[in-house]
């Protein structure tokens, strides 16, 4: 066993017998290296073990620390079921206002990450002073289709410039890539719960949906190539690593039997991928379904909608063999927006802002467990993700609806399980964003929400 290794068990059994309580600062990584007579890299690859294991958290310019304990919360109970077509006005685009900060997927921005923001946009404004009266190019700005080649190049997925497409966030690029590579009428498997944007995306674009099941390590895909035997679908649209809500993450098996699907049957599979890079371990993000694709036949998607803001709608497709009918309905993305972008990613930001956010979220993910741990029934069952910005919960015994009605009358807007399928499953489930800090504000828009959740069980025991 390698000397960190042994180093963080030893840690861990310190944790574990209350020598080390919950919220104690570690020392130092050059105190901890000196104290143990290690080098300094030692030092760093047992914290960032204990980190990943979930022992450990980093603070931005404050070290690490003891977890808080997550608690002995259960996981949800993925169910088996056939999946079956549902018409494409089977779930009905749903009109709201997301209010506060638990309802929508998103993540807090620090005022120093936006002022680093503001002045890569100062410089794209200079840069682009000749190009001020002319189009944006079509596939997009030669400069950040090559920063965002060489960004993720650094984590293994390598493909050339020429092979991207900036889209107008993440949505725009799903929609683009159903438009080519698929009709009015193809029948789409998506896994299930799904994100209610897919699901209102497909319902107006007149595509029949199949809900694939969850399972504990991902998705059904037994079930989804009995659906390509059949011809009973003709495209999929999964996301695969954090998905939203569920948090699972596909295998690297699963993924590369998804590409092999894709390849086999010829059958495109879209890949909303949004997520990917929001680990809460330090490292490398996953590799994405596309990497094992050897046809084209993957169109991968993603965005900086969730790893940055949501306010740029700027995102990106490698549509594989569709690119020549995916290029031809773009009209491109506003060259000052790619400009600014390029320039955070180049400059560094980009990965430092990363680095601080997935230590944030695991804080984060630590802090509500808690709270729900304390103030949930017992017997709520809650996902523990690796990444993402989402918990999903199981309360045996809620009903949704009652709850999403009473939060209307209180003017409030939460995320509930029936909005992720077209069938009445998940009437007992709940979302939740991780994305900000559990503060004095997030904690008084979760009394709101915990009280209705209490009030709903006790409507339903009555009844």
């Amino acid at each position: 066993m390698a000397k960190y290794q042994q180093l963080a068990d030893k840690i861990i059994d310190d944790i574990q017998s209350g020598k080390l309580p919950a919220g104690e600062k570690m020392l130092s990584l050059r105190r901890f290296a000196g104290q143990h007579g290690i080098s300094v890299s030692t030092a760093v690859s047992c914290y960032d073990e204990l980190a990943s294991q979930g022992w450990l958290v980093s603070r931005p310019q404050a070290g690490f620390f003891v977890a808080s304990p997550a608690g002995q919360a259960s996981q949800p109970q993925w169910q088996p079921f056939t999946s079956q077509l549902a018409h494409p006005h089977a779930y009905l685009p749903k009109s709201h206002t997301p209010t506060g900060s638990i309802g929508t997927s998103q993540l807090f921005v620090t005022d120093a990450v936006n002022q680093q923001l503001n002045q890569c946009f100062r410089r794209a404004i200079t840069r682009q002073r000749k190009r001020i009266s002319s189009y944006p190019e079509t596939q997009g700005e030669p400069e950040l289709l090559s920063t965002l080649a060489a960004h993720f190049s650094q984590s293994g997925f390598v493909f050339s410039s020429d092979e991207l497409v900036i889209t107008h966030g993440c949505i725009d690029a799903v929609k683009t890539a159903l438009e080519v590579s698929t009709r009015p009428g193809d029948a789409v498997a998506v896994n299930s719960p799904c994100f209610l944007g897919l699901l209102e995306l497909l319902s107006q674009m007149e595509r029949p949906i199949v809900e694939i099941p969850t399972t504990q390590d991902g998705i059904d895909l037994d079930q989804f190539e009995r659906l390509l035997q059949t011809g009973t679908v003709k495209a999929g649209l999964f996301s695969t690593t954090f998905m939203n809500p569920q948090g699972i993450t596909l295998s690297v098996a699963q993924k590369q039997r998804l590409a092999q699907l894709a390849n086999q049957y010829r059958v495109p599979v879209i890949e909303d991928d949004v997520y990917l890079e929001l680990s809460h371990q330090s490292g490398q993000p996953p590799l994405p379904a596309a990497y094992f694709d050897q046809q084209g036949y993957v169109l991968w998607c993603g965005a900086v909608s969730k790893s940055l803001s949501p306010a740029y709608r700027l995102g990106w497709c490698h549509p594989g063999r569709y690119i020549a009918d995916y290029v031809k309905r773009c009209q491109g993305v506003p060259t000052l927006i790619q400009q600014a972008i390029a320039d955070f990613i180049t400059s560094g930001h980009y990965a430092r802002h990363l680095k601080q956010a997935r230590a944030q979220l695991t804080l984060n993910k630590q802090h509500y467990l808690n709270y729900f741990n304390t103030h949930l029934p017992a017997k709520t069952r809650i996902t523990r993700p690796d990444g993402g910005l989402v918990l999903w919960l199981q309360i045996p015994g809620f009903d949704a609806h009652h709850m999403a009605k009473r939060a209307k009358q209180q003017g409030h807007y939460f995320i509930t399980g029936p909005l992720f399928t077209t069938s009445d499953r998940y009437r007992d489930c709940l979302r939740v964003n991780i994305g900000y800090p559990l503060n004095e504000e997030v904690e008084k828009e979760l009394e709101a929400w915990v009280g209705l959740v209490w009030e709903s069980l006790e409507t339903v025991e009555v009844s």
